[in-house]
Formats: structure tokens, C-alpha cells, sequence
């Protein structure tokens, strides 16, 4: 049986600042059943919400606040108050994200293949990253643009080298050419995810995000937040796909040997799509818990200007996803 602290507005369900508490919150935000909420169950949420900041409780539990925040905020983005598309909720990244991720790991695929796994993995990418960014600050539609063709052409030059190389080479054997290629889609994903990033949130670098002092009061705009803003969801990213591209390859080339699936070789590609599912709907989680969504920050390491507005020990802002 769930059980639920007494609700609040300020503060998360489970404590942001272990690995452990900030996974259970993850777990809630990837939810995908949140997928599925109707309009109506939106908007008795919605104003749940804005009714208990009123000090309208209406006799609702805390088990029904939670439950209601947890529907806004897999839905509405935190800065702009608007609803995020259903598949470029971080809630829908799993399943509208295993089918490139199957694709990537076909076994020696086709170099034609290779660009448009890669191509639709990437596309899907630059939607959520745009998606779930900072919104504090508006992020101008040419660095959408630049952010996605340099990170579809990151990925496609990288995963292509690693292809011509397999292929080409004299020491390996087929298996083993067979099994090196179903790696490649990792070095290549991650290095355009950091690149990804990067691009997609040049604005934030270039013009700051807004830090709020322990009451949530904006204390300022500040460079060295979005730097770290920017730096932990990279490195988020990069540990994201490790699994979802590393697990299922070793795992199926184990499992092709067995007895069963060398009997019934059609159950391969069902069993790829669950292998790959599962690993991807795990790792989601474990990978964004890395770092928490508010981040925190010592005010010392801000800019003097900002950090002399404040008595708070900490500032707050919001990493983005």
C-alpha cells in the first residue's frame, strides 16, 4: 500500500536529495499511463492544485493532491504552463521511442538502414529535448533547427564510420562482425545526445535561466546556472542510452543460442522488442534520477550581482529534463 506525506506545493513527495527518493519520483514522471488522462481529469487536477494554493482544500486527501500533481506536471511543463505533446512527454518516451531504439539494433544493418534509425532516433530526441528544456527564457526556433541537423549528422557520420569499419575489417569473423554491429548505435547516440543538447539549449548559455531564492522569489538571471543546467543533462544523457544499447545486444546474442530460439528463429524478432522495451522503459528512469529537475546551487558561485540579492544559503532552478 502507497503511502503519502501531507501534500505540498513547495516541496516533492519523495526526498530530491537521494538517488533513491529522486528515482521514486522519476518513476512517477516516465508513468506512461499519464498518457491517458482526459482532458476533464487534466483539468480537475489543474484545479486541485490551484485551489489547495488558495487554502481550498475541500476535503481532499493527501493521496488525491499527490495524484493530481503528479497528472499536472507529467503533462504541463513547470515553466511555460503548457501542455507538452503527448509524445515528447518524458512519460511517452518509452513508447514512442522503442521503435528507433529496435531499429538501431538490428544486426548488420544496411548503411541505408543505419541513417534512418538514426535519423528518427535523433528527430524524436530534438522534440524532447525542446520539449522538456528550461522555459524560463524563450529558445528561438533556428536553435531547434541547428540543435536537430547537427545532431541527426553527428549520429549518422559517427554510426556510419563504426559500420564501414566492422564491415571492412580483415580480423573479424562474420559472427563477430554480426555481434561488433549491434554496439554501434551506442557511441554514436550518446555523442549526439551531448550534441543534442548542447545546441538545442545554446540560448540558455548565451542568455541565462532565472534562479529563484528558497521561497521561490526570482533572484536573477544567471550564465553559471544555466552552464551547470546544461553540463548535468548532457551527462544525463550520455548514461541514458548505455544500457538501452549495451543490455539488449548482449542479452539477445545469449538468448539467440539457446535451444528454443534456434528451433523457433520467427520468436527472434518478438523477443528483440521485449528485451529492448523493457530495458529502455528501466533505464529511463535510472538515467534522469542522476541529477534533480530543481536543481540546487551555493548562491557563492553565481554571479556576484545575483547572489548578493539573496540571504538564502541555496538558489533553485529548473534543470530541465
Amino acid at each position: 500500500m502507497q503511502t503519502y506525506p501531507p501534500f505540498s506545493i513547495e516541496s516533492q513527495r519523495f526526498n530530491q536529495d537521494t538517488y533513491f527518493g529522486r528515482l521514486q519520483r522519476c518513476f512517477d514522471i516516465v508513468d506512461p499511463r499519464t498518457l491517458f488522462v482526459s482532458e476533464k481529469t487534466l483539468q480537475d487536477s489543474i484545479k486541485m492544485i490551484e485551489d489547495f494554493k488558495k487554502g481550498e482544500r475541500n476535503q481532499l486527501t493527501d493521496a488525491q493532491l499527490w495524484r493530481a500533481r503528479k497528472i499536472k506536471e507529467a503533462i504541463i511543463h513547470p515553466d511555460t504552463g503548457e501542455k507538452i505533446f503527448a509524445p515528447f512527454r518524458m512519460s511517452g518516451y518509452v513508447p514512442f521511442g522503442t521503435l528507433p531504439v529496435i531499429g538501431m539494433l538490428i544486426p548488420g544493418a544496411s548503411f541505408g538502414q543505419v541513417i534512418f534509425w538514426q535519423w528518427l532516433n535523433q528527430s524524436h530526441n530534438a522534440c524532447v529535448n525542446y520539449a522538456n528544456r528550461n522555459g524560463t527564457k524563450a529558445t528561438a526556433i533556428s536553435s531547434f533547427i541547428k540543435s536537430y541537423f547537427a545532431a541527426v549528422a553527428s549520429a549518422i557520420s559517427i554510426a556510419l564510420s563504426f559500420s564501414y569499419v566492422i564491415k571492412k575489417s580483415s580480423r573479424l569473423s562474420p559472427e563477430m562482425k554480426l555481434f561488433a554491429s549491434r554496439f554501434v548505435a551506442y557511441p554514436a547516440t550518446s555523442l549526439a545526445n551531448i550534441c543534442n543538447v548542447c545546441i538545442m539549449r545554446s540560448g540558455e548559455l548565451k542568455d541565462g535561466i532565472d534562479v529563484e531564492d528558497e521561497n521561490g522569489n526570482v533572484i536573477g538571471v544567471s550564465k553559471i546556472a544555466a552552464k551547470q543546467a546544461v553540463f548535468e543533462t548532457a551527462l544525463s544523457r550520455v548514461f541514458l542510452p548505455a544500457p538501452i544499447l549495451i543490455f539488449p545486444p548482449l542479452i539477445m546474442s545469449a538468448l539467440e543460442k539457446t535451444r528454443f530460439l534456434t528451433k523457433h528463429r520467427r520468436l527472434i524478432f518478438p523477443v528483440n522488442v521485449f528485451v529492448c522495451t523493457m530495458s529502455f522503459g528501466l533505464a529511463l528512469p535510472f538515467a534522469i534520477a542522476l541529477f534533480p529537475q530543481q536543481s540546487k546551487m551555493l548562491k557563492e558561485k553565481l554571479e556576484p550581482e545575483i547572489a548578493d540579492k539573496t540571504k538564502s544559503l541555496f538558489v533553485n532552478f529548473n534543470k530541465g529534463l
